[in-house]
């Protein structure tokens, strides 16, 4: 299967592309041993020791309750001691569904201070019965889970960002792997260093960006393969991780609160966002989609 990254080599339509069943379950981890005590993105810059853990963990559940409200009760696991962005399970796996059997990607974290998170996923996967995939040896390079590479709603269809935590060289493994295509997006903003931070899919149609974030090749891409594109604006997207937002049944929109400009932009869509406060979590680089992991 190809690896795409230039929107002439697109010679399909998302239409014409195998359905893929959208996953329903959520997985968080609780955030009990939480804190910034390292700087490995831009955001941890001056929060280290900051973190107040009594706020982040009613804020957690917060976002828990949310998604228990829209009719989706999350699978908890513990956090780990020792590592405080455990908590920020979207990066250590990519989950998939093939042949109806259902199996995960193990990531290989750029940073070797999250690199013993994976291991606690890789449990959790196999005892309800899915293959654990890890990279081979042969291939080369970090790949940061659903952190970077994002399932296109609906379809088998895989997009990979790549830049700063993922290597490109990955992709080609799990688009052979899987038999899909995959469409790559370079990040070029070390503020958006994961893909989840500004792209964030709404519907099989419709996805929010900040545009910033990309290459005009792949403000191209995106473009080409969904019908409608709502631009989150700068400061909402740097500041408050607009586009780390979460619509995990393609009404519902998971968004910390005070993205005023793109909640109108998403009401004007037709869609309905549930404003939370993750700010304690956003000291550490990371929001609601950062928090979960969706599988099925």
């Amino acid at each position: 299967m190809p690896v795409l990254q230039q929107r002439s080599y697109i010679d399909f339509s998302v239409e014409a592309l195998p359905t893929m069943p959208a996953p329903r379950r959520v997985l968080m981890t609780t955030p009990a041993h939480f804190e910034v005590v390292y700087v490995i993105n831009p955001h941890m810059e001056g929060h280290i020791g900051t973190v107040d853990r009594s706020r982040a963990q009613g804020q957690w559940q917060d976002l828990k309750s949310a998604y228990e409200r829209i009719g989706i009760r999350p699978a908890v696991i513990e956090g780990s001691p020792g590592q405080p962005d455990m908590v920020f399970c979207a990066n250590q796996t990519l989950p998939f569904t093939t042949g109806g059997k259902n199996g995960v990607f193990l990531s290989r974290m750029e940073a070797p201070q999250r690199r013993d998170e994976v291991t606690h996923y890789a449990r959790f996967f196999s005892s309800i019965g899915y293959t654990t995939v890890p990279l081979p040896d042969a291939t080369a390079g970090s790949f940061e889970g659903m952190g970077d590479a994002i399932w296109h709603p609906g379809r088998a269809l895989l997009w990979g960002g790549y830049g700063y935590r993922t290597d490109a060289g990955v992709y080609p493994f799990i688009a052979e792997r899987l038999g899909v295509p995959v469409v790559l997006l370079e990040l070029t903003d070390s503020d958006f260093y994961h893909l989840d931070t500004c792209f964030s899919v709404l519907d099989e149609r419709s996805v929010l960006i900040y545009p910033g974030a990309f290459t005009q090749a792949g403000v191209e891409l995106i473009h080409a393969l969904f019908e409608r594109v709502i631009e989150a604006p700068d400061d909402e997207s740097r500041t408050l991780f607009a586009c780390n937002a979460h619509c995990p049944d393609g009404r519902h929109v998971l968004i910390q609160r005070g993205c005023r400009v793109t909640n109108e932009r998403l009401r004007e869509a037709g869609y309905e966002p549930i404003e939370l406060d993750t700010d304690e979590f956003l000291k550490s680089g990371g929001s609601v989609f950062c928090m979960k992991q969706m599988y099925w």
